[in-house]
């Protein structure tokens, strides 16, 4: 049996960064990952090139049962501090959209600050933990490599989202094992689906995309949407996914800052010969401008239509209600909503309330991310603040 200060088991963003706060202070870290490579996650985000901060995060991007609970590992590790370690590492990125960051060059370029900064841990991959248990005050791993002692046991594996990149649910099921509530998970970030009849109405139009807001609740989020073969996808599909329950239904405003009936009305009056569909595509793509037409009965010249189908045209676009039938699941899903109860884990050091020295960071606790970086920051943020006392 070799005996460590830390385990850390997951070599993702999070324990990465826990690693490297360990091994900062002088600890012995010993990190297990069950993939060939660490940080797999962090290699495909971004298309390849990691959106892995945002300027604007705030506990106001994050969702969770506690949504108090981000607040002290968000204050003391900002997005601020992660760009200044990318900088210290001579890292260039760029800013797209909505503050997003991105390195101009690859990925790798993340992964490697991380080992770097982790260079003193002993990281080992491809090894499968087999029984985790708890003897005295220390923690026993078992292994398909051989068996591990710690006085601290860091849970860094992430939620099940992207299976295909060795997610699972290793998580919930230590936390399970040892007593700690489980906020039932769901996928997030994630394409919403339809039943056959409503693809049978949007047959054709897989691949158009319109700028719109989506609206559930008090909720509101605005940016790209974009039709699929299986529903409705899009960044603003993936964020309001994250919110979504079944049964829940969706306004979208396929046209934001245009009062459409208004428009039309206008456009009745100066230009009465003009087909309907052909007025609407001036704002909208072609194809969805005749389906959405077609759907409020609204065909033929502007003239020829009263207003009250102008109005239903205008409801249309400007509140279209959509009751998904689902989503692709954990399969596409980015992260995942729901994980370990917070109400069992320290805000400030994340470490289990009733068992000391076991501590759950990143993905795998009840704290998620809105699409655009915001994911990676508390990554960051939870495994600085269990990296600077594990």
């Amino acid at each position: 049996m070799e005996d460590v200060d830390v385990i850390i088991i997951g070599a993702g963003a999070a324990g990465l960064m826990c690693a490297a706060g360990a091994d900062r202070r002088g600890r012995r870290v010993l990190v297990l990952e069950r993939n060939a490579k660490v940080a797999q996650k962090v290699r495909i985000s971004g298309g390849g090139r990691a959106n892995f901060t945002n300027l604007h995060a705030s506990p106001a991007n994050f969702l969770s049962d506690n949504p108090r609970f981000c607040v002290s590992a968000l204050k003391r590790y900002t997005q601020r501090d992660f760009i200044a370690l990318v900088e210290k590492h001579g890292i260039a990125y760029h800013e797209k959209t909505l503050g997003q960051l991105f390195c101009d060059d690859s990925a790798q370029q993340i992964i490697d600050l991380l080992l770097a900064e982790a260079t003193g841990a002993d990281i080992r991959t491809g090894v499968t933990v087999t029984k985790v248990a708890k003897e005295g005050e220390r923690f026993c791993v078992e292994t398909d490599k051989g068996v591990f002692s710690g006085a601290a046991l860091v849970i860094a594996t992430g939620g099940p989202s992207i299976p295909k990149m060795g997610a699972s649910r290793f998580a919930y099921d230590i936390a399970k094992q040892f007593g700690l509530r489980v906020v039932t998970p769901r996928p997030g970030l994630v394409p919403l689906t339809f039943d056959r009849d409503m693809l049978a109405k949007l047959e054709g139009l897989s691949g158009v995309s319109v700028e719109a807001t989506a609206t559930l609740g008090k909720v509101r989020f605005a940016e790209a949407l974009l039709f699929t073969h299986r529903g409705l996808s899009g960044p603003v599909v993936l964020q309001i996914s994250s919110y979504w329950r079944p049964g829940d239904t969706i306004l979208f405003d396929l046209l934001p800052g245009t009062d459409l009936f208004r428009m039309l009305k206008d456009m009745k009056q100066d230009q009465p010969k003009k087909e309907v569909p052909t007025a609407l595509a001036q704002v909208l793509p072609k194809s969805l401008a005749q389906r959405l037409c077609e759907w409020a009965g609204c065909l033929g010249r502007l003239a020829d239509q009263p207003d009250k189908r102008l109005r239903a045209l205008g409801a249309q676009v400007n509140a279209w209600a959509v009751t998904p039938a689902g989503t692709e699941g954990e399969r596409t899903a980015e992260v995942t909503v729901g994980g370990v109860d917070t109400r069992d884990l320290s805000s400030k050091t994340m470490e289990a309330r009733d068992v000391p020295g076991l501590y759950f960071i990143g993905e795998g606790v009840d704290v998620t991310g809105h699409l655009g970086g915001f994911n990676f920051q508390w990554a960051w943020a939870s495994g600085h603040a269990c990296g600077e006392v594990v």
